[in-house]
């Protein structure tokens, strides 16, 4: 019968006991969320609310809509009748929107941009771009 030595129970159970107890982690790492672009401009929504056409400057909101350069603005018709969104200088003009309907249009200049709803010509707004 062969005793192991003293030396070899310590080697053995050094051994074992470095493979039960590991350091290592199976929590995943979280990825970070990556911080926002600098310097885009936020998008803006201009809502046309219930009863626009009987409305005037207040057919559109916010009114005047004020923006820097380079902002994406979304139309959203949240009225219960059909509109536009059509530059009175001829640099954009929405389709017909019809209720629960949007339409988005980038501003890449500086100035103020009148605009009405073809369909309902007393339905005026502006955007100023800085």
């Amino acid at each position: 019968m062969r005793f192991l030595s003293i030396a070899q129970v310590l080697v053995v159970c050094t051994f074992f006991a470095a493979g039960c107890s590991s350091n290592s982690s199976t929590t995943p790492t979280p990825t970070p969320t990556p911080p926002p672009v600098s310097g885009a401009p936020t998008p803006v929504t201009i809502a046309i609310p219930r009863g626009a056409t009987l409305l005037t400057t207040a057919a559109y909101v916010p009114n005047p809509a004020t923006v820097p350069v380079g902002t994406a603005i979304t139309w959203v018709n949240n009225d219960v009748d059909p509109h536009t969104s059509t530059s009175s200088t001829n640099v954009w003009g929405s389709p017909t929107l019809q209720p629960g309907a949007s339409f988005t249009f980038t501003f890449q200049s500086r100035g103020s941009f009148p605009y009405v709803c073809l369909i309902h010509p007393n339905m005026q707004g502006t955007v100023v771009v800085q």
